[in-house]
């Protein structure tokens, strides 16, 4: 049986037709020019699948290693033979599309997965924004006429996307992330998305993207609509039955103990560091995802040069 040890991993890439580049730019990813929508950082789905990118399990994929390692890489918290999260960036050069997930209670009934997720901002332009819920007052019938005019701006709420801020995006609720936004999304480990309006967006061939409107009106919680914003409090940027992300703003090495019962999956968000473990240590870069095996034990980063920001997600 392999030891296990902090495991970095080697994104996969999407070019979805809003999508941007500042993913490679601004974490000094040697890439080939083009559309990096997003990077599925840490990812067993089967539409992006990512792989090792260090030490001795190089080359493998998560999913590789959970037939023998489930335990000791997820931990009890997570129930069911799976990797429960779908950790990624995103780089909205232009405004999503809007849209909404089906939830656990609803998912099935519209033969899809459910997908509540969370939006922590990594950088702001000063006007970038995200729309999430609708506004007080509306509902079915105020959103069915806004889709007849398009005129869903003026039906929705939003919220700046401000560096260091986040929200959170149950499954149900109607939403679209805006142009200029670069976003650290957490989610659980779902590919489904109801889309309804794309803004009269049409590919390279003047076609626009599919649309799923019947489904989308079965899943939307008509009053799943309060205030989006993560309550920060202390470390804790939001915890939910799903995951939960603490943020840790480092000048001096800093342990971190396992408790054995879940993963810690690493996102350096700025700065720069080292990683060590019993039995080995490596750098650590921004822009990085890793993923500590719940059964390491413990851990310490020690920050260089300025400091570190870690967000550290978990399953509670």
């Amino acid at each position: 049986m392999e030891t296990l040890y902090p495991l970095r991993f080697t994104p996969v890439y999407k070019d979805y037709i809003w999508g941007g580049n500042r993913i490679p730019t601004l974490y000094g990813r040697k890439l080939p020019a083009g559309i990096y929508a997003e990077s599925w950082e840490i990812s067993t789905h089967p539409d992006g699948i990512t792989a090792i990118a260090n030490g001795p399990l190089a080359g493998k994929t998560l999913r590789d290693l959970l037939p023998e390692h489930q335990s000791a890489l997820l931990g009890p918290n997570v129930r069911g033979g799976d990797f429960p999260l779908l950790i990624k960036l995103i780089d909205a050069r232009e405004t999503l599309s809007v849209q909404v997930h089906p939830n656990n209670g609803n998912a099935a009934a519209v033969q899809g997965d459910p997908k509540t997720e969370m939006w922590y901002f990594l950088e702001g332009d000063g006007s970038a924004q995200i729309y999430c819920g609708l506004k007080p007052g509306i509902g079915r019938a105020e959103f069915l006429k806004a889709m007849e005019n398009k005129t869903f701006a003026e039906v929705l709420q939003t919220v700046p996307a401000e560096k260091g801020n986040a929200v959170f995006v149950p499954g149900g609720r109607i939403h679209a992330i805006g142009a200029g936004c670069l976003i650290l999304e957490i989610q659980q480990n779902s590919n489904t998305t109801y889309r309804i309006y794309d803004w009269d967006r049409v590919d390279a061939n003047g076609k626009g993207r599919e649309l799923h409107i019947d489904k989308a009106l079965k899943v939307i919680d008509w009053d799943n609509n309060g205030d989006p914003r993560c309550k920060i409090s202390g470390t804790q940027i939001q915890t939910s039955p799903f995951f939960q992300l603490d943020r840790f703003e480092l000048t001096s090495a800093r342990k971190f103990p396992m408790s054995g019962k879940s993963f810690q999956a690493l996102f350096i968000a700025e700065g720069s560091g080292v990683i060590g473990w019993n039995g080995g240590e490596e750098k650590m870069a921004a822009g990085q995802s890793w993923l500590v095996p719940a059964a390491l034990g413990g851990y310490t980063v020690s920050p260089v040069s300025s400091g570190i920001t870690l967000l550290c997600i978990t399953v509670p």
